[in-house]
């Protein structure tokens, strides 16, 4: 018995689990106004309460409309994930009590989903439906405030298929995810804003060598809500996993919970026990019309896909097939609507020549990239200095010679701060790169003279010494010289 109970204690000890995640997303929708009312919908709003109307706010006796640009919005996703349209949906009552919900439930979608089926980034996708976001409530010391500006704001709720394996694969989606509703227009999905939460099903089963585990049923799922930026997504998930992992080798249970992730602790924590469908009490609601969406011209699937755009991974494929640019260019490009925009426009007077083609793409990605990095106001003054056509003019002057390296900077930092003509900017600021060589010479030796024991070392077979002389030849003229001229002078004077 002693024996059998130590073997026990060693099988657990050493058994592996794999983990199974699936992911809820919700994003808030663009429209003018709210799901079921005519209230603004404006996630900016500073001021408390002031975008609320009886409607969204539960007064005795109102009635909810449907808003037909939200409807549209899900059914442009489910178009661009390829998914199924639903032909009949409905709206159901969700019920459950928080002071977030005025009407004692939520108005969401059960049984009718507007889109079922699909994938994105290589996840399957189970259903797409829409649904009332709820008030936002501000906890403080003493007390807790509500704010019903955001509640009835029409919200995406996607639901993925329970086949990811670990949080870089989570995180990779829920930013696909991201990336789409921005390309579509459908949603800003800024997570520090709250207008994308993603909340993780995360199990964990036993894994054999002989690939048995496939016939094991899942395990326990514990639900992480809430998770309001790409970091906590990753973190909670390899947090909850390690959890889960550590109370199965010690031969306990995992429960099956609502859980919340602590930002300060780097830990998840338990808030309730998980409800099941039925705990919601799902009902249609009896004050909204059914759809049949076939009925509806402008929601055929023909209509939907003329108003979509070419999607990230569209965009993807052609730069990489097309232009030949690093992936890590690619993928900054597809990810921000500007440089994108900037790369197209400047690349169609190129003519398909790669070697302009990727000058341009090394100067977005590092200087123009920098800029936007530095720059943390929302109104850019990049978007309005730096456009395709002097941008363009600035690759061509580099790529001809014209001016240095150096020069472009200098170039671009002077458009970045008050825009203009490169052209006029380089005469002005004498960057024209110089390469007559006896106007360079007197640089040089100049140069030389100052920095003697660089010079020694260069002769001592110190490669790094030359480039210093040429980057002081450089600082010299102003960013003016061509560095391939002053290199050749460098060498004839100290061989």
């Amino acid at each position: 018995m002693f024996l059998n109970a130590i073997t026990l204690c060693y099988y657990k000890v050493n058994m592996k689990y794999m983990p199974t995640i699936g992911l809820e997303i919700h994003a808030e929708l663009k429209t003018k106004t709210k799901m079921f009312c005519d209230s603004k919908n404006d996630p900016d709003e500073k001021k408390p309460n002031i975008n609320i109307c009886p409607i969204c706010t539960a007064h005795p006796g109102t009635l909810p409309v449907i808003n037909k640009e939200a409807v549209k919005h899900i059914l442009k996703i489910g178009v661009a994930i390829r998914g199924n349209l639903a032909d009949f949906t409905e709206f159901d009552r969700k019920n459950y009590f928080y002071p977030d919900i005025p009407k004692g439930y939520q108005i969401s979608q059960y049984k009718y989903p507007l889109v079922s089926g699909g994938s994105l980034a290589g996840i399957a996708i189970m259903r797409v439906h829409l649904e009332e976001d709820t008030a936002g409530i501000i906890h403080n010391k003493d007390d807790s405030l509500i704010n019903f500006n955001r509640a009835g704001i029409p919200l995406m709720e996607l639901v993925t298929e329970p086949i990811i394996k670990n949080a870089t694969q989570a995180v990779f989606f829920a930013k696909e995810l991201q990336l789409l509703l921005r390309t579509l227009a459908v949603g800003g999905a800024n997570m520090e804003k709250g207008e994308m939460r993603v909340e993780a099903n995360i199990s964990l089963r036993e894994v054999a060598d002989d690939n048995s585990h496939l016939s094991v049923p899942l395990g326990t799922k514990v639900e992480v809500k809430n998770l309001n930026s790409f970091r906590a997504v990753e973190r909670a998930i390899e947090y909850e996993i390690k959890r889960q992992e550590s109370i199965l080798k010690n031969g306990k249970k995992v429960i099956q919970e609502t859980r919340g992730w602590d930002e300060g602790k780097q830990q998840t924590f338990s808030q309730r026990l998980k409800e099941d469908s039925e705990d919601y009490r799902y009902f249609p609601d009896p004050d909204l019309p059914k759809l049949k969406i076939s009925a509806i011209k402008e929601f055929s699937v023909e209509n939907l896909q003329k108003e979509i755009p070419e999607l990230p991974w569209e965009k993807r494929e052609r730069y990489k097939s097309d232009f030949d640019i690093k992936t890590d260019d690619v993928d900054m490009f597809v990810r921000d609507p500007y440089l994108a925009k900037l790369f197209d426009e400047t690349i169609e007077k190129f003519e398909k020549n790669k070697e302009l083609i990727r000058l341009a793409s090394n100067y977005i990605k590092t200087d123009i990239a920098g800029f936007i990095k530095a720059d943390k106001s929302l109104d850019k003054k990049l978007y309005k200095n730096i456009s395709a056509k002097n941008f363009t003019e600035l690759i061509l002057m580099v790529y001809e010679n014209k001016i240095s390296s150096r020069g472009a900077k200098n170039i671009l930092n002077e458009l970045y701060e008050s825009g203009g003509d490169p052209v006029k900017i380089a005469k002005e600021k004498k960057l024209f790169q110089k390469s007559n060589e006896n106007e360079l010479k007197k640089i040089v030796e100049k140069i030389i003279l100052e920095n003697k024991k660089v010079v020694k070392d260069f002769k001592s077979g110190k490669e790094s010494a030359l480039q210093f002389l040429i980057g002081q030849g450089m600082k010299e003229t102003k960013g003016s010289a061509n560095p391939e001229i002053l290199k050749k002078l460098f060498i004839a004077f100290l061989k």
